[in-house]
């Protein structure tokens, strides 16, 4: 991997990935740009517990643009764009309007209140452009280019959980406008967190009770479990699994893991990483192909999906297994999962497909 480093024009990093030295990196970023004005703090809700970010200046984000107008896309024929150069492979850069900023400012009033604690909303957010190719898809990459995005994955991982405050860090594709997605071009994000996020600390909660109760780590307890029943197992390959967990939340949803417990990317070995492009490829091209009818004419519907890598935070993460969860918010072809009343009032979830279920789905769609 070749890792080139510049500048944007208002002073954002921005990062090339290569897999062999490019033939020119680093064109000048030509467009007037101010440096951006963070304004984001972070708020502790009193009755749970859970930090809330309060970003405001997000709502001049761009907003689903036409693709000859996308900001991804790289710079040519005169349009400028996020990416100067004219080519890229992979491209990492700090968000334009980020949700947290190394800058955001300390909140005012309330120091001292613990019902109304603020911090500045302190961290970083960037953007992972996978590939130059706006019609493409993550799914459509071959595995060497998959692996380069595992590789910018891990170099940041790494480089950000050694900034200064950082709690975690959270790499992350939202994909289909049925998701909210504003931007077509294909791409991620990664979250440099000041916090555990709330499902994060809900994790280490429930190991910590079960090396309590048992003496063992809830998660290599928990793929044993599952790589010993084939009933939910998706995939299995010689250093990852994936399976429907037993209790899950969405239609279809995929954990995957690697079978030897590491707390995030940068600790996996090279046998693990160069196994991971095929078995992360064949789950996302299963999922393009869940809501097409067997035999049908012509490729299978985008499904709209989350992809979320888990890994552990700086404090209190000795238990934490690294994994991703893929999920689809459709359940049919025609019909999406909608989170009302109870999930989004009380967070407590009605899957209306069984596990079993969608596991032997995922199964029947295999390549």
């Amino acid at each position: 991997m070749i890792r080139t480093t510049s500048k944007l024009a208002d002073g954002r990093e921005l990062i090339y990935f290569d897999s062999d030295v490019p033939a020119h990196r680093g064109t000048a970023d030509l467009r007037p740009l101010e440096a951006p004005a963070n304004r984001s703090e972070i708020r502790r809700d009193a009755v749970t517990g859970a930090w809330v970010t309060v970003a405001a200046h997000r709502q001049a984000r761009t907003y689903q643009p036409p693709a000859d107008e996308c900001p991804l896309c790289p710079s040519r024929d005169g349009r400028f764009s996020e990416i100067p150069d004219a080519d890229y492979q992979v491209a990492v850069f700090e968000n334009r309007f980020p949700s947290l900023a190394a800058d955001s400012p300390a909140p005012e009033g309330a120091a001292g209140d613990p019902l109304r604690t603020a911090l500045a909303g302190t961290g970083r957010c960037e953007v992972v452009c996978f590939t130059s190719d706006h019609q493409s898809s993550f799914a459509a990459l071959d595995e060497a280019h998959a692996r380069l995005v595992l590789d910018a994955w891990t170099d940041r991982t790494a480089e950000l959980s050694a900034l200064p405050g950082v709690e975690q860090v959270y790499c992350f594709e939202n994909r289909g406008a049925e998701i909210g997605v504003t931007l077509a071009h294909p791409h991620g994000q990664i979250y440099a967190f000041p916090f555990a996020t709330p499902r994060t600390a809900r994790m280490v909660e429930q190991a910590a009770k079960h090396r309590a109760a048992t003496g063992r780590n809830l998660f290599e307890d928990l793929l044993d479990a599952e790589r010993g029943d084939p009933r939910r197992t998706v995939l299995t390959g010689r250093h990852w699994t994936a399976f429907v967990p037993f209790a899950a939340r969405w239609p279809y949803e995929v954990h995957l893991y690697p079978n030897r417990r590491v707390g995030d990317l940068t600790r996996l070995t090279e046998a693990e990483r160069a196994e991971f492009p095929g078995v992360y490829l064949e789950l996302l091209r299963r999922f393009d192909r869940l809501f097409t009818a067997p035999g049908a004419d012509g490729p299978a519907a985008p499904t709209p999906y989350i992809s979320a890598w888990h890994q552990a935070p700086a404090t209190n993460g000795a238990e934490l297994a690294l994994h991703l969860e893929l999920f689809t918010i459709r359940r049919t072809a025609d019909k999406l999962k909608y989170l009302a009343g109870v999930e989004s009032g009380m967070d407590a979830f009605v899957n209306d497909v069984s596990p079993e279920t969608a596991a032997e789905r995922l199964r029947e769609v295999a390549s």
